[in-house]
């Protein structure tokens, strides 16, 4: 519903907007522990903003350095734009039986876990973009919260080495294999949330090594997003 005020558009968003908003009148924790990370992957149709279409978010949540892996996020989404193009990838055929729910509710489900929650993910901008044009098309503002994104933390960790080539974009594979660490069901929204959460955690304790990161310290970092 759109209310005309003074020749302005006064937008009444629907309660689950104003409830999601309502978690950002609290400041964020001034130290890392107290602070909620979610960690998100989205699976697409392909990667034209205009065109294609989120076919799956995935999110896990990292607080209390503890990643809450009883508490992940999964929603699959209903599409009638589709790119079997993509399915190699993915995995996520068009008539499979995977219960799936409308774009719009499935931003419902996202958000109410996603709280004031600061967002990791890989080439981070890719994700929150998608969400963001998925938002708009049910005539909703960008998301509010904090962005940072494990290949540019990847970087300034690394950022001592006059061998590193700074302008590089790793992949998600290549930051799991240069840090050890081993990918769980990779190419599924949750799965490749989890492997995120992992290494970003490694590059929390590079990063901090030899003294303790504050909240503002970090989002510095990863200010380029």
């Amino acid at each position: 519903m759109i209310k005309r005020l003074f020749g302005k558009q006064n937008i009444d968003y629907p309660d689950f907007w104003k409830v999601y908003l309502a978690h950002f009148k609290n400041a964020l924790p001034t130290n890392l522990e107290g602070l909620r990370f979610v960690v998100l992957d989205t699976e697409t149709t392909g990667f034209d903003y205009k065109k294609d279409r989120i076919l799956c978010i995935g999110a896990v949540a990292i607080q209390n350095n503890t990643i809450e892996v009883s508490n992940t996020f999964e929603v699959y989404i209903k599409q009638t734009h589709f790119n079997p193009e993509t399915v190699a990838i993915h995995g996520i055929l068009k008539d499979d039986k995977t219960e799936r729910v409308t774009e719009l509710e499935a931003l419902k489900q996202f958000l109410v876990y996603l709280e004031n929650a600061v967002i990791v993910a890989h080439h981070a901008v890719f994700d929150i973009t998608m969400i963001n044009k998925a938002l708009k098309r049910h005539q909703l503002p960008l998301l509010q919260n904090k962005i940072l994104d494990t290949s540019v933390l990847y970087r300034h960790s690394r950022i001592k080495s006059n061998l590193i080539d700074k302008s590089k974009h790793y992949t998600l594979d290549e930051l799991a294999e240069n840090l050890a660490i081993e990918l769980y069901n990779r190419h599924t929204a949750v799965g490749d949330a989890y492997t995120t959460a992992l290494i970003f955690m490694k590059l929390l304790n590079v990063l901090g090594k030899g003294k303790k990161l504050s909240p503002q310290e970090l989002l510095k970092l990863s200010a380029s997003v």
